[in-house]
């Protein structure tokens, strides 16, 4: 689907979807609670649909109250042995772990661009804790048979922290206890929020500076009734859509959030936008922009939104962390570059872990999204401030609905007519 961004002002409020990893992880542990568990304020975004196949496939019995909120009766009994899940990264490192405390064997099957990326770091951890893997060389699709027992275990934690926070959630439920030590951990924020999420649900999970972990074995997850909170990745690209473009108000989030995402309010006021942060909303203004310096290496998802945001400011922006851009929806450094380029923006990626974004007027042009739903919205955001009225087209603009399916319709919403 091709969609044109026209260029305009925007003044408003708006409220983001749900946080897809919050919700995942609600979704997880409401599988292996006992009792019913209440989710509020969930949306259905493909990824958060996925990971509701994973639970109904393992066992759950899920029920829509109504169009915000979930009954979810917990049970690990599955009535099939192929988990689809969809093309969500995340789901596919929770729920391997979780199918593994199973004792039946189950192939956790993804599509499109999970294929081409790396699960290798699941297998050895795995097997050292009693599960049979076989595994697609270093790919989808996994095979395992548990039961997971629990034990001492090293895990590679450089590439991301979503097979850290599978394992956080399933070993409270393994027999044994276990000791597992994480080398190179990055976004700890999200294992923040794993760790909330666990503690909300009755489970105990101790660490020493994320390198070390301790989980108790034979534990029973509670069912919980639980709201969850806007997301900050969306919030992101809304906040910078004001700082670049007018006054936006984005409900329903809180600084104080355990999000990783919140960081985007630091590159904001460096950059001299507006910003008023409230109990639960946060307001970001058009001011002359400059540029300037951001580590993004614990919040990798906002390089896009930080990439428009650098783009309208007068410099040349520094954003240190492209190693962590690699195995994401596309490869979206390059990627950056690549669509950048098209719109008039010069964006160097020559030096290790460091992408430098110059400043500048963005024109007309016809994009790619490459299928990723950050590039789409980043695009979008970039093209409000088009030198020339008939805007910024955007080829594969669906994208968006694998974390905010209703993106263009909320941009149009907060338009100046």
């Amino acid at each position: 689907m091709d969609t044109s961004v026209p260029r305009g002002r925007l003044q408003g409020r708006i409220a983001p979807p749900c946080s897809k990893s919050y919700a995942q992880r609600a979704l997880a542990l409401a599988l292996l609670a006992e009792g019913t568990s209440v989710l509020r304020n969930i949306e259905f975004c493909d990824d958060t649909l996925s990971a509701m196949h994973c639970i109904e496939t393992l066992g759950a019995r899920v029920q829509r109250i109504d169009r915000s909120t979930l009954a979810v009766t917990g049970g690990t009994a599955p009535d099939a042995h192929v988990l689809h899940v969809g093309e969500s990264g995340l789901a596919t490192r929770l729920f391997t772990p979780i199918a593994a405390l199973r004792s039946t064997p189950v192939i956790i099957e993804g599509r499109g661009t999970l294929l081409h990326r790396p699960m290798s770091m699941m297998a050895e951890p795995l097997r050292t804790l009693g599960v049979d893997v076989r595994d697609g060389g270093g790919y989808l699709p996994i095979e395992v048979c548990g039961p997971l027992r629990g034990g001492e275990i090293d895990v590679d934690g450089s590439l991301s922290s979503q097979f850290v926070t599978g394992l956080l959630l399933a070993l409270p439920m393994a027999s044994d206890d276990t000791t597992m030590r994480v080398h190179g951990a990055v976004s700890t924020p999200y294992i923040d929020m794993t760790v909330d999420t666990v503690e909300r649900f009755g489970g105990r999970i101790l660490h020493n500076d994320y390198s070390e972990f301790f989980i108790e074995g034979g534990q029973q997850y509670r069912a919980a009734d639980f709201n969850i909170e806007g997301d900050w990745s969306a919030a992101a690209m809304l906040l910078v859509a004001g700082a670049v473009a007018g006054e936006v108000t984005v409900d329903n989030i809180s600084s104080l959030s355990k999000q990783a995402d919140t960081a985007v309010c630091r590159a904001l006021v460096r950059a001299g936008a507006s910003l008023i942060s409230e109990e639960r909303s946060v307001t970001a203004a058009r001011r002359d922009l400059t540029a300037f310096e951001f580590d993004a290496t614990e919040c990798p998802d906002l390089f896009p939104a930080l990439v428009a945001l650098a783009a309208a400011a007068e410099g040349t922006s520094t954003i240190i962390g492209t190693s962590r851009l690699e195995y994401k929806e596309s490869h979206r450094a390059e990627t950056l570059k690549e669509e950048y380029a098209k719109l008039g923006i010069e964006i160097d990626t020559n030096t290790e872990n460091i992408m430098r974004v110059r400043g500048g007027e963005i024109r007309a042009a016809r994009t790619e999204s490459h299928n990723d739903h950050r590039i789409a919205m980043s695009i979008a955001v970039s093209a409000l401030r088009c030198k020339d009225e008939r805007g910024v087209i955007i080829e594969g603009a669906e994208a968006v609905a694998k974390s905010y399916p209703t993106f263009f319709e909320d941009l149009k919403a907060l338009r100046v007519k």
